[in-house]
């Protein structure tokens, strides 16, 4: 017999017994109501994801379309992280490089403009139909609905291009183990991976497998083995998705952990809309006093000519309508029930914990300000923006400044830019920032003052202000210099610009006082 003992060494009694919890921390306990059949599976990355992966993607994707929260908070994440694409800053590190800063501008400058005839032109894709831009949205949006993305960078000399770089999108299902294998410690997903986890090569089907027209054909049971790197490290395989875990190899979707409550307020709404829409085709009710006996004598003993009488009524509301009625009858209205009073704070409600899921504030999930003022309104847009703002820095990270390190290589290697021990300094050479989308405004004059005093006491940079509203810096003070020659060449001061936009303003808020009235 087994005797438990307190921390005096003294036997424990039955009753006090009783009251010792099974486990040191609750959240382990496995006697509570609560607790008991909670028993997740303890596995690894891969064990936990790649089984369920298929399920996950097949799900978001069928959210992403039929549900029309998910796909505007899909769209929502893209046009504030991505938004018309990420513009390349280029800044090689001249003191690395033994250079001036003035060179480096000079050099930064060149450099920018190439990269703009190839990523600005469909020539960057391999199918011809994306700018990089495009691509970057399309990969970003992959990423989320998919959890992944696949790029293959190719080298086409054949097309007759200035560049031979170009890039094919892959949709991740075509990354699969080669006829059906089994995972193994090498081999995960599709993935062939070394002793310490690091791809070493990918295993893509040469078509997708659920393509209706080559899902049956020959091609679909053929796999291309692609090695990571080529024999002298150029990147031969982009593949961009986040890590949750140590060991991950393969990406899950952003709306994995949200999936069953989207699934579930779909339900409840169809529901509840069905529901209204049954309630809204009943105008009334026909009550009678008349029982089976008085409906027998009436009807000749029949209760179906009874009810064949009141539907040759064919009664029809509309204006000035007349409800025939038998001896007796009453027309009790209906009242709906639907829809239910609390279904919008309810709905409400489930949305907030969605859009904590997705890391996007409700105001902005559903496009709603109408309950919030500038503080909690600014307060709720900055906490999104430091997100998308990661986001950003993740896609720059995985996926724009690798295409430009490749990009640049076949650059300088065909003297379009000059580029010394490139190999021996690429990350001097290949050092750059990426500019998105401006975080916009919520009270403009508020937060223009604001910036103003940053830049006065020193916090901050005319080039940091206009990164955050997407410009750049020298192009804006480029643009002004070009108006104020342009305000001299025409015999005006700053002052007469100054007088013509003041008067604009207060032209135009005359008019909105005007209006005021009326739309009160």
């Amino acid at each position: 017999m087994v005797q438990l003992l307190d921390s005096s060494g003294q036997p424990i009694k039955a009753a006090h017994r009783m009251r010792v919890s099974d486990t040191a921390h609750r959240a382990a306990s496995l006697r509570t109501r609560e607790l008991a059949s909670w028993m997740p599976l303890l596995g690894s990355a891969d064990s936990d994801l790649l089984s369920e992966l298929p399920t996950l993607v097949s799900r978001s994707r069928d959210l992403t379309r039929n549900h029309g929260v998910a796909s505007g908070a899909i769209q929502t994440l893209v046009d504030n992280v991505i938004g018309t694409g990420l513009r390349l800053a280029a800044i090689p590190d001249y003191r690395a490089l033994g250079k001036t800063k003035e060179w480096a501008d000079d050099w930064a400058r060149q450099v920018e403009t190439e990269w703009r005839s190839w990523a600005e032109s469909t020539e960057c894709d391999a199918a011809n139909a994306l700018t990089f831009a495009g691509m970057t949205a399309l990969v970003f949006r992959s990423s989320i609905v998919n959890g992944e993305a696949i790029a293959l960078p190719l080298w086409l000399e054949e097309r007759g291009m200035r560049y031979a770089t170009t890039m094919q999108l892959v949709e991740a299902d075509r990354l699969s183990n080669p006829a059906g294998r089994q995972d193994s410690k090498t081999m995960r997903s599709g993935i062939e991976i070394d002793m310490y986890g690091a791809a070493v090569a990918y295993h893509l089907r040469k078509n997708h497998p659920g393509d209706v027209y080559m899902g049956f054909g020959l091609d679909a049971q053929d796999w291309e083995r692609i090695p990571a790197r080529t024999a002298f490290g150029r990147q031969r395989v982009l593949h961009i998705h986040d890590k949750e875990r140590t060991g991950q190899h393969r990406g899950k979707p952003l709306l994995t952990s949200i999936m069953p409550m989207f699934k579930m307020l779909d339900h409840y709404e169809r529901s509840e809309l069905q529901a209204a829409v049954v309630n809204a085709m009943i105008a009334a009710f026909i009550e009678t006093p008349l029982d089976g006996e008085a409906i027998g004598e009436m009807f000749g003993g029949s209760v179906d000519d009874y009810l064949a009488a009141r539907n040759e009524w064919d009664i029809r509301l509309q204006g000035g309508s007349i409800i025939p009625v038998f001896p007796g009858d009453k027309v009790a209205p209906f009242t709906p029930s639907r829809p239910n009073s609390g279904y919008g704070q309810f709905v409400e409600n489930v949305l907030r914990h969605i859009g904590a899921g997705l890391n996007i504030p409700f105001e902005l999930l559903m496009k709603d300000f109408s309950k919030t003022n500038y503080s909690s309104a600014r307060a709720a847009l900055l906490e999104a923006w430091r997100y998308f703002n990661a986001r950003r820095q993740w896609m720059a990270s995985y996926w724009a400044k690798p295409v430009y390190e490749l990009w640049l290589e076949e650059a300088i290697n065909r003297g379009i830019v000059d580029a010394p021990d490139f190999y021996e300094r690429r990350a001097a050479w290949t050092r750059c920032k990426w500019i998105g989308p401006g975080r916009g405004w919520v009270d403009p004059v508020k937060e223009a003052k604001a910036a103003q005093l940053r830049m006065q006491i020193g916090l901050s940079t005319l080039e940091d202000e206009c990164a955050a509203q997407g410009l750049d810096w020298e192009e804006v003070l480029e643009q002004l210099a070009r108006e104020k020659a342009k305000i001299m060449e025409l015999g005006l001061s700053i002052n007469d610009v100054n007088s013509i936009l003041t008067t604009t303003d207060n032209n135009q808020e005359e008019e909105n006082e005007d209006l005021e009235p009326h739309r009160r």
